[in-house]
């Protein structure tokens, strides 16, 4: 819905007031609920909306102090910008699940972004993070920086670096490319296989397939082509139209695949459906051997702060083991980043990242037990339609034990 496009800009008290948002609140329901007992009317199913309304209602006059005290309501992950008539403020919540950077340009003015790439595209040079729970106020004298939200470890989402960012950017500090290459090579280590060539599911899975080639000394080539013309095939309205889409926006190379032991690597696997219609694919086009790599653990829990994973009970690696995981593709072998690997990886600053989509482990537990709705998602997209309704999930199924997330 176009509605939901940000950024939102609205009219209050003291004038226009715009907002961009990244990430996802926990506590967005109850914080709606609130405010439409006490008669806010709401124009979006977005939770940024409901950032808006608690400025507005704030009782604090300094326009800095009603973010803040917005801000000291929400639960969950948020890096949110803010245009007013005069002032240009960045805010990222406690624990720094998303990524918000500063940059500046030639002629002095300062941008955020999310991703280090997009200053690269307005030719801003990068200065650094906005760290977590840190408000960045830019004005007529300058910028300045208040420590005003309660400090918490941070806790990144690792997920950035394995799927979402540009290999170009620079996310919490480190090259996403160097990330994915680097995973790669350790998949060519954990999970060696003889093969004749190794192929990457584009966009997201090339950099990982290129070092896993250079690691087992297996030439990497093209082995199937994206397609940028085909829109998302999750806004089609039947699984049917869905799988004709895979197919219009993949297409193998039988020049490459024909007769090969074939290495494919892709970021991550979720429902398990596209998977198994690549491996399809590929073996239609001559394949001798299908071997798939994934570049990140099995996801096993549903992301509440920002990735629009689907409900538990459609998370394959939730249900199946790797060996029934792999039956159900139909892949001649697999094998998935182990999480103890990539813990390795980020050495040190492990415990700085959120992994609970593969550990269980949620920093900060969803209090409403809301996933989005079954059937919102297709194949192994992260992306969710915006407008997508909830669904209530079982207790059960989100807190484990003594009432821990998992």
């Amino acid at each position: 819905m176009l509605k939901n496009v940000q950024p939102f800009v609205a009219g209050y008290k003291f004038g226009s007031l715009g907002v961009a948002h990244n990430g996802n609140l926990v506590n967005y329901q109850t914080l709606r609920a609130r405010l439409e007992e006490n008669g806010s009317i709401f124009n979006t199913s977005s939770d940024t909306e409901v950032v808006l309304h608690l400025i507005a209602i704030s009782k604090a006059r300094p326009f800095l102090q009603r973010i803040v005290n917005a801000c000291e309501q929400l639960e969950g992950a948020y890096s949110m910008v803010f245009l007013s008539v005069d002032k240009l403020v960045a805010v990222r919540d406690p624990h720094g699940f998303r990524p918000l950077v500063m940059g500046r340009r030639k002629n002095g003015a300062v941008v955020f972004a999310s991703e280090t790439c997009a200053l690269d595209l307005i030719e801003a040079k990068y200065e650094r993070e906005v760290n977590p729970g840190e408000v960045l106020v830019v004005d007529k004298d300058g910028i300045s920086s208040l420590c005003l939200l309660p400090h918490q470890q941070r806790k990144a989402c690792i997920f950035e670096h394995i799927y979402f960012s540009l290999p170009n950017s620079l996310v919490f500090g480190r090259s996403v490319y160097h990330s994915r290459y680097t995973i790669g090579e350790i998949l060519a280590d954990e999970a060696p296989v003889d093969c004749d060539v190794v192929i990457a599911v584009p966009d997201s899975g090339v950099v990982a397939a290129l070092g896993y080639a250079a690691k087992a000394n297996v030439p990497f080539q093209q082995g199937l082509i994206r397609s940028h013309y085909v829109g998302r095939t999750f806004i089609e309205p039947s699984q049917k139209i869905r799988d004709f889409g895979v197919k219009l926006k993949l297409a193998p190379v039988k020049a490459v695949l024909e007769g090969k032991r074939v290495v494919v690597v892709d970021d991550s696997i979720v429902r398990g459906t596209t998977s198994s219609k690549i491996v399809r694919l590929i073996k239609g086009a001559g394949a001798k051997e299908v071997h798939m790599r994934i570049a990140s653990p099995p996801i096993t829990g549903s992301c509440y702060y920002g990735v629009d994973t689907p409900s538990r009970e459609e998370l394959i690696s939730n249900r199946f083991s790797i060996e029934d995981t792999r039956k159900f593709i139909g892949a001649d072998s697999l094998a998935f980043l182990p999480l103890e690997r990539l813990r390795k990886l980020l050495a040190h600053e492990a415990p700085t990242f959120c992994d609970a989509c593969f550990s269980g482990e949620y920093p900060v537990p969803p209090r409403e037990l809301k996933i989005k709705r079954v059937g919102d998602f297709v194949d192994d997209g992260l992306n969710g339609s915006v407008e997508s309704g909830w669904t209530e999930t079982p207790k059960e199924q989100v807190l484990g034990p003594a009432g821990v997330a998992s």
